[in-house]
């Protein structure tokens, strides 16, 4: 099972709520798989995780390059253990990247030269980010257009697909080998424009309250610069240009908020791409409890004919 949808729609208390002693939680998010990056990241609390048991929580280190490739991999090895204690995967998190690559499957990329991601992490340092962004928009608007700005590995990734295989990194998606199984329902939460907007304001405003800044600073005294995936992301980079004495922090805060909102905005477009999806209003917990319903019940229906047969 899937739960997914935007920022702020509030996937992890409907994750708590619906879970029982049905489900064990595997998330699909790109940033709450790392250690130390707790506030910026929203992580559910060590309450909820110990009483409903989660998987790539704090996985792994900051430094580490976490794609969706061992988002593949270690999911699927949750899965297999959550089977093993008679439990059933529920997928959480709003990273479409991971939960497409989880269920359709990733492409079949010829390895890249290495001469050619020496060339770009040089133009990465000599030209910036943003030009290179910019290209990777024209060469591969299918895959750029997903992506925030400042996600650093990703960009740089499509530009080695491209210049590497004359081909955009996007054109590879239809060959895949999917990691999930089939029988999948899928959720998405949704809520009003105008609601999600304040709410992402709301928690942009919390998250600089209980700590954020002090968090990043301690994520550098550790060594995680800014030039990481991980600390590129919504918030972690922001708060860092602000560190650096690069903007002021009325105007970090600000651009948190823009850019999470944006973001949001991308992850619904993404999600509806996906015609399986059931859209749930953020708050209809008993809707979603309806549907996880039906769904078991159809899957023990299937289990008892192939019994009888």
């Amino acid at each position: 099972m899937v739960l997914a949808g935007p920022t702020a729609a509030g996937k992890t208390g409907a994750s708590l709520s619906v879970a029982g002693d049905c489900f064990e939680i595997i998330s699909a998010d790109s940033v709450q798989v790392y250690r130390h990056l707790d506030i910026g990241s929203s992580k559910p609390g060590i309450h909820d995780r110990e009483h409903i048991r989660h998987y790539l929580i704090d996985w792994v280190e900051p430094d580490f390059s976490f794609t969706a490739g061992e988002f593949c991999r270690e999911a699927r090895k949750a899965a297999e253990e959550i089977s093993a204690h008679g439990r059933i995967p529920m997928i959480v998190g709003g990273t479409g990247l991971y939960i497409d690559s989880y269920f359709q499957g990733l492409s079949g990329i010829p390895e890249i030269p290495e001469k050619i991601k020496r060339s770009l992490r040089d133009e990465l340092n000599d030209r910036g980010l943003e030009a290179l962004y910019n290209e990777l928009i024209l060469v591969d608007p299918g895959f750029g257009i997903r992506l925030h700005p400042n996600d650093t590995q990703r960009v740089l990734r499509g530009l080695e697909v491209y210049r590497g295989t004359g081909r955009p990194l996007s054109s590879f998606f239809s060959s895949r080998m999917p990691y999930g199984s089939k029988s999948v329902l899928y959720i998405a939460l949704y809520e009003e424009r105008d609601i999600m907007r304040k709410r992402i304001e709301e928690r942009v405003d919390r998250m600089i309250s209980i700590g954020m800044v002090d968090e990043v600073r301690a994520l550098r005294r550790m060594g995680f610069g800014p030039g990481l995936r991980s600390m590129s992301s919504i918030g972690y980079a922001e708060i860092n240009r602000y560190l650096d004495g690069k903007m002021q922090m009325d105007e970090a805060v600000e651009k948190i908020k823009i850019a999470t909102k944006n973001y949001a905005k991308r992850q619904v477009t993404w999600f509806r791409k996906n015609e399986r999806f059931f859209w749930i209003k953020s708050g209809e917990t008993l809707k979603i409890k309806e549907l996880l319903q039906r769904w078991l019940d159809e899957g023990s229906d299937k289990d008892r004919s192939l019994q009888q047969g």
